[in-house]
């Protein structure tokens, strides 16, 4: 492909850009590593522990008034020590507490304690993407979360840390596997594809790729292939902001048409030496088991469906009540086959110090899980995080540099045993024979751990390296550039050999099998920026000019391999008989960007900010790789004017609004060439090549506007804070197929469709400081979310081949069912409504009923105590939803059952929730079942609260110097509150594991 017209390779600028920023950053710190600081006559060295009451605050900031380039942060214990005049000033001052001005008075130790001063909690800065900005006065919508939160935490994966903590976030886990994924959402679905709806990934400045890297038939074990996000260690993570609406995300282009979220890891802190290790185990389990039917109850269910049949005499192959199999086991499957207890270790260890100049944190992690299901399997993750920070003696030259590097090996089952573990008949054989083999009961049975030996195995490794130089040119005017660079290397293999049968059937490693999937992926980025700051008289002007170029390889490769001579060789794809390569793909994603921001702001009180950017994008075609974004944000800090400002009540209040349009060309690569694939099939000698796309080179950016308003307030000098928003989202110009006449030789030419899709929601935080002493504090956190998501247009909907997805004025979450009416008392049948009234009940005429799937609201509640040396914090979340009954085949067949089937038809008259069993003989109790299954009436509430995090640590008063010891217990996911019946509420892949809660107990110490 030729992008010469797209931009020029950048490789070569990136690395000569890198070369002389190493050389500039080793020749800065070789001048200053060593710089003691300079002690004026009469000084002398004043020491001294700053605490809040009852601990000691790290990181404090003590200047000597006269002299504000003389400056000591205080350590992990609170520990400072700086030079000073007899008759100097210290001003003491921390984020989040009053300021303190502290007369020297000729003292050597000085013990500082700082008060609680909540109005300060509106200076925090925010990470914003491109530029920070003070909560007070940002325009846009951002929600986030820090390290404090994070920690409380024993989970591996990034977006677990966030879930019921972000007003308008919707997160949910899709298994409760080691190495599974999440599916997150950000103020709803904004693509008809479903796959077009996740958010950009920025890790400290580097655009990290959230496409999976697995494939279909490796991945088995889970409902989704693999992500990366795995790859990122939460340990390592100092904040998450999540930019939402039009003037956040607008800045991102069409990179943030689904919202953005910021990694920002850990960064190193001036003063002595630390060191810090963190140590934590724990135990976790499945948190809810569907409700099955026991022994009695499942064989009194068979038997009775064979009565209702007519059948009196029970075939052979009906194992479980002809005699067959023990009629009086009983064995709990769920129990067996998915509930053991799974161990999780966690470790970190790292070191961080500096000097005024330069500072450094160096920070390695560990983890290690095991899981539920029967075997030895495990899920082992490491990764090692160096950052490194300068600044020249003048301030004017900065420097940060980010390495993270981390390794994932997981090895897991092949399938899931939880499928197995709902519908094995609960009189079913032992597992193992008296001499420790499988038990295969005289063939009557496929033993579930027939598939232990069939495993799954995923090693990926992933390294992230970003650099930021700046350097102020003049006053108020910066030269920054933000430099990238992402590589990761992920292969993963599955194997079905062939001790998986029954060994009286004679299979031999001739037909075992292996599958290999690998992809390769690497990218860079360089962003070149200017921003200015002035302020002059009542007015305050911020401007940044910056530039993106990006560039993304990927390569793929998936090949399987049939037929060994031993299985010994079966992870050698070169010892196979027979091998093919499935799919070998190579993509090369280019893009380029202009952007810039003018945010104004006059007398503190009045605010707009304006952002644009003109994006190009490698995934159109020539015609259509360019498209302009932007957005305008206003602000109103209400509270400022005379007529509030003296007000005992209202310490704060702004009003904001924000309108813009951001992007997306989540399509994939060459969607819009003519392309051509191998066939994988020999033909006279020759492997063939079939043509895979139509060309179409007219097709551009899907289109997503954002409007939003939105209150903050605070209360009593905001120790009530509450934050409402409204807004919604139209995102039009949908990338979808089109449908087309099967004559062509092609189902769909990819186009833009004129459909119309809206979002539109209100969101709501509140934050209070419910009580604040000396010894005890109590703040709570509240948020609740609501989406209605809406199709609004959609040309010719009912001639398409989405007639049967969608409906106009309606959400892209329904489900069309049929009308479940009741059971029919005498013929003991499930009646359904025939819509079209022809006397039968037929897809699609009848299946029309339209059932909203969307969660009606979401959200999350917080509270911590601090009592002393003593902290807990537990959050609930809760979510108000529907969710799809386990689908199941007919009652009475050799499957087990839930509990409730027992409230089932038997004889004429009878008024039961469900229809009569059958063993599969009555054709239409047959059919009738899995019309119920697509169905009203397979639709159930399943809204939940849960305790979703809880964690207890206690500060353990040592009297040994510089060193301090926490000891934590944490719990996830411990208690859930629900009426669901088939296992866990929040989980929406049935025969897959659900959620595990965990409790783990650890130490942490710094010294």
């Amino acid at each position: 492909m030729n992008y010469s017209s797209f931009y020029k390779d950048g490789k070569t600028l990136y690395c000569i850009i890198f070369s002389c920023l190493l050389l500039s950053f080793s020749t800065s710190f070789a001048g200053n590593v060593n710089r003691k600081p300079h002690v004026f006559p009469q000084e002398i060295k004043i020491q001294g522990t700053v605490t809040d009451g009852h601990a000691p605050l790290p990181g404090v900031s003590i200047t000597v008034k006269s002299r504000s380039n003389t400056t000591a942060i205080t350590d992990y214990n609170g520990q400072y020590a700086i030079y000073a005049a007899p008759k100097d000033t210290l001003v003491v001052s921390f984020i989040g507490f009053k300021k303190v001005l502290m007369p020297v008075l000729g003292r050597r130790t000085i013990d500082i304690k700082l008060e609680y001063d909540t109005s300060t909690l509106q200076e925090v800065k925010v990470n914003a993407g491109y530029y920070s900005v003070k909560e007070s006065e940002r325009t846009g919508s951002i929600a986030r979360i820090t390290a404090k939160d994070i920690e409380t935490q024993p989970v591996t994966n990034v977006l677990a840390t966030m879930q019921g903590r972000m007003a308008g976030v919707a997160i949910t886990q899709t298994t409760g596997m080691p190495g599974g994924g999440f599916d997150i959402k950000i103020r709803g679905q904004n693509s008809l594809r479903s796959d077009a709806n996740a958010p950009l990934y920025i890790i400290d400045g580097v655009p990290y790729a959230s496409d999976p890297i697995g494939y279909s038939q490796t991945s088995t074990p889970f409902p989704t292939i693999s992500s990366p996000l795995n790859s990122i260690d939460p340990s390592s993570i100092e904040s998450i902001e999540v930019l939402k609406d039009a003037d956040a995300t607008s800045i991102y282009g069409s990179r943030g048409a689904n919202g953005v979220v910021l990694i920002t890891t850990k960064k190193g802190h001036k003063g002595k030496t630390m060191f810090f290790v963190n140590a934590s185990t724990g135990a976790s389990s499945v948190t809810r088991f569907a409700e099955l039917m026991n022994t009695e109850q499942y064989l009194s269910m068979r038997r009775q469906a064979f009565a209702n049949d007519g059948i009196t005499t029970y075939p052979p192959s009906a194992f479980d009540i002809n005699g067959t199999w023990d009629q009086d086991r009983y064995t709990d499957w769920q129990k067996t086959l998915t509930g053991r207890t799974a161990l999780t270790t966690l470790f970190n260890a790292g070191v961080q110090g500096g000097s005024d100049q330069t500072q450094f944190l160096l920070n390695a992690s560990s983890s290690k899980q095991t899981t539920v299901f029967p075997g030895e399997f495990t899920y082992n993750k490491t990764g090692v995080q160096l950052n490194v920070t300068h600044a020249s003696t003048d301030d004017r030259f900065k420097l940060t540099v980010n390495t993270g590097y981390n390794l994932q090996n997981n090895n897991q089952p092949a399938a899931d045993f939880t499928y197995n573990a709902r519908y094995l008949a609960p009189n079913s054989p032992e597992l193992y024979n008296e001499d420790g083999s499988l038990n295969w009961a005289g063939n009557t049975w496929l033993n579930p751990l027939r598939t232990l030996g069939a495993t799954f195995r995923a090693k990926t490794k992933d390294l992230i390296t970003s650099a930021v130089v700046s350097y102020e040119l003049l006053n108020g005017l910066q030269f920054k550039t933000n430099l990238g660079y992402s590589d990761l290397n992920h292969v993963e293999t599955r194997i079905s050999p062939s001790t998986i049968y029954n060994p009286v059937a004679n299979i031999t490693s001739a037909n075992s099998s292996l599958f290999v999937a690998e992809t390769q992926r690497n990218s860079w980025i360089v962003e070149p920026q200017l921003s200015y700051d002035k302020t002059f008289d009542k007015s305050k002007v911020s401007i940044i000019l910056g530039s993106t170029f990006q560039d993304q390889t990927s390569t793929s490769i998936a090949q399987s391999g049939t037929g060994f001579s031993s299985n010994s060789l079966i992870y050698n794809l070169a010892s196979a008989s027979t091998s093919r390569t499935l799919f070998s793909d190579k993509i090369q994603y280019r893009y380029q960007a202009f952007f810039g921001r003018i945010n104004y702001s006059f007398n503190e009180r009045y605010i707009i900010n304006l952002t644009g950017r003109r994006d190009g994008s490698s995934r159109f075609g020539p015609e259509n790789q360019f498209a302009n974004f932007g957005a305008v944000g206003a602000a109103w800090l209400f509270s400022k004017e005379k007529f509030i400002s003296g007000s005992n009540i209202i310490s704060f209040g702004k009003l904001r609004a924000s309108f813009g349009t951001t992007g997306s060309d989540k399509i994939g690569d060459y969607q819009y060439m003519d392309t051509y694939t191998s066939t994988g099939v020999l033909y006279d000698g020759n492997v063939g090549l079939q043509p895979s796309r139509l060309y179409n080179p007219d097709f551009g950016w899907e289109v997503n506007k954002k409007l939003e308003a939105a209150i903050e307030m605070g209360f009593f000098k905001d120790r009530i804070f509450l934050t409402a928003a409204w807004y919604q989202n139209r995102s039009s110009n949908q990338l979808v197929g089109i449908p087309m006449a099967a004559t062509t030789g092609f189902n769909s030419i990819q186009a833009n469709l004129d459909a119309l899709v809206q979002n539109r929601g209100l969101e709501f935080t509140v934050r209070t400081e419910n009580f604040k002493g000396n010894n005890f504090s109590w703040t709570t956190n509240f948020n609740i979310s609501s989406n209605r998501n809406k199709l609004l247009e959609f040309p010719n909907l009912q001639g398409s081949s989405y007639s049967q997805t969608y409906r106009m004025g309606q959400p892209l979450s329904l489900q069309l069912l049929y009308q479940l009416e009741s059971v029919d008392p005498q013929t003991g049948l499930y009646r359904f409504t025939d819509l079209n009234s022809d006397g039968k009940i037929t897809n699609p005429d009848d299946k029309q009923i339209i059932i909203d799937m969307t969660p009606t609201y979401f959200g999350g509640l917080q509270n911590q105590l601090v009592y002393k040396a003593w902290t807990l914090d537990f959050l609930f979340q809760f979510v108000k939803q529907k969710n799809r009954n386990a689908t199941l085949d007919p009652a009475g067949q050799m499957a087990n059952q839930p509990v409730r089937f027992l409230d089932s038809w038997t004889q004429v008259g009878d008024d039961a929730q469900y229809q009569r069993y059958t063993a599969g003989y009555n054709s239409a109790a047959v059919t009738n079942a899995y019309l119920f299954n697509s169905s009203t009436a397979s639709v159930t509430d399943a809204s939940f609260v849960r305790l979703k995090n809880i964690a207890l640590s206690w500060k353990i008063p040592l009297n040994l110097h510089a060193v301090q010891c926490n000891l934590t217990v944490q719990g996830q996911n411990l208690l859930t509150f629900a009426k669901y019946k088939d296992g866990d509420p929040e989980f929406t892949t049935y025969g897959y594991l659900p959620p595990l809660k965990t409790v783990t107990a650890g130490i942490q110490f710094n010294f």
